[in-house]
């Protein structure tokens, strides 16, 4: 047991808690919409930004002191310890981690990788009493200066190797820890300039290394969901995952749209200029939704600030597309969230988690409470209603000609009808 959350006892639910650390909305065993809420949300901690992230900005260097911030073994195991406890303490069913973020770099590749096979050996042992489980995992092909230029888009053909071998053993780690899917964020995968740019083999290269990973997982049996993380711009300029849409014409493309599905994050919405709920409405309507990272933008700052989230009539609608696809599959709600650089002590990183699993659950059950109510859904097949009659239905196998025959003969002059939206953003306004 690590002694950095010392004093920090398991949360439960409190609604009338006063000033004690508890969940005031979050009832893991509360049933909202048929299931468990704990079993909605599937709520995951992310390790990168809880453990590994130092408290930097683009303008101010370290101000985290962990003691396991020293890239050793010994660091890596203390981390560990740390992190369970967390787990612990917030009765989280999931975590999820990229390599990087649980092992040392090693001298070379062959050390660097039996740093992470041993790093797994003491996840799965502390799994084995715990209840958390693996909601992803994924690899880090973005921090190290060899990933400058990109990973599967790089330049240099030794680096796409690298990446490659890199992301097998990821996703051997992510099937040995039992996880419910494996992540490609490709943080690099973009260009600065087209000047030095070749984009047609660079995405030809990005989706022969995609098919690569579709056929590993297949060949080790894993049983999980490949995900692909949409983020546009930064950090670099011209990013080719930029948003939902972007990301199913390249899975179109290759062939790879039944066999990939989309891990999708408030802030990265935002900065590709749309709201979270179009995001995952079109990635359910495309039949690619799979996860969600759950956090908020600074909309002051202009830059991704991986805020925990706050807006509770955002998140309602987020969580509104979510079930009205059908909820998680294999997907979850993960906190790619950090503290701010002044929020120093262990206690903020317990108190920031709690926040935003009440933020969520209160918009999960406005979603739910939507959702039931058809308040939203009836005034939607009202003003689709048109497209229910017979005539119209017979246009789907018509052509231009016979369209304007019938106009004729209807002699239909069609007048604008109201879309309702300020009754309808009312209605939700009731739930939150």
């Amino acid at each position: 047991m690590s002694r950095f959350f010392e004093g920090i006892e398991p949360l439960s639910f409190k609604p009338d808690a006063g000033d004690e650390l508890a969940f005031r909305h979050y009832d893991a065993d509360e049933t909202v919409g048929g299931k468990r809420m704990e079993d909605q949300l599937r709520f995951a901690v992310a390790y990168w930004h809880s453990f590994a992230w130092p408290g930097t900005d683009p303008f101010g260097g370290q101000t985290f002191e962990r003691p396991w911030f020293n890239d050793t073994m010994e660091g890596a195991r203390a981390k560990a310890d740390a992190a369970f406890d967390m787990f612990e303490i917030l009765g989280v069913p999931y975590f999820c981690f990229h390599d990087a973020d649980a092992r040392p770099e090693g001298a070379n590749f062959a050390e660097t990788t039996r740093n992470l096979e041993e790093i797994v050996d003491v996840f799965a042992a502390k799994m084995e009493s715990a209840k958390v489980r693996l909601l992803w995992g994924t690899a880090n092909l973005f921090s190290h200066r060899r990933y400058m230029s990109g990973a599967a888009t790089n330049p240099d053909p030794a680096v796409f190797a690298y990446a490659a071998a890199t992301v097998k053993n990821c996703m051997d780690a992510t099937h040995k820890l039992g996880g419910e899917n494996y992540v490609l964020w490709g943080g690099r995968e973009g260009y600065e300039t087209l000047l030095n740019t070749d984009m047609g083999r660079e995405l030809d290269n990005l989706g022969r290394f995609l098919s690569m990973v579709v056929d590993y997982k297949h060949k080790i049996g894993f049983k999980g969901t490949i995900l692909i993380e949409p983020k546009p711009q930064e950090p670099t300029k011209h990013q080719y995952d930029y948003d939902v849409a972007t990301v199913y014409g390249f899975l179109q493309r290759h062939g790879l749209e039944n066999e990939v599905k989309l891990n999708i994050e408030q802030g990265h919405a935002i900065l590709a200029g749309h709201s979270f709920e179009h995001e995952l409405a079109l990635a359910n309507a495309l039949g690619i939704f799979g996860s969600i990272d759950m956090n908020r933008n600074d909309y002051q700052s202009g830059w991704d600030t991986d805020q925990f989230p706050n807006n509770v009539p955002e998140v309602a609608l987020a969580y509104y597309e979510v079930l009205k696809g059908g909820g998680f599959k294999t997907g979850g709600t993960n906190f790619d969230a950090k503290l701010r650089r002044q929020s120093l002590d262990p206690v903020d990183l317990i108190a920031g988690h709690a926040g935003a699993m009440d933020v969520c659950a209160r918009g999960l059950k406005a979603a739910s409470k939507m959702l039931a109510d058809g308040a939203l859904e009836d005034a939607r097949a009202k003003r689709y209603a048109g497209w229910t009659e017979g005539w119209a239905k017979a246009m789907a196998d018509s052509d231009l000609e016979s369209i304007e025959a019938m106009v004729l003969e209807q002699e239909m002059e069609p007048q604008p009808l109201s879309g309702r939206q300020e009754i309808l953003e009312n209605i939700v306004n009731r739930y939150v």
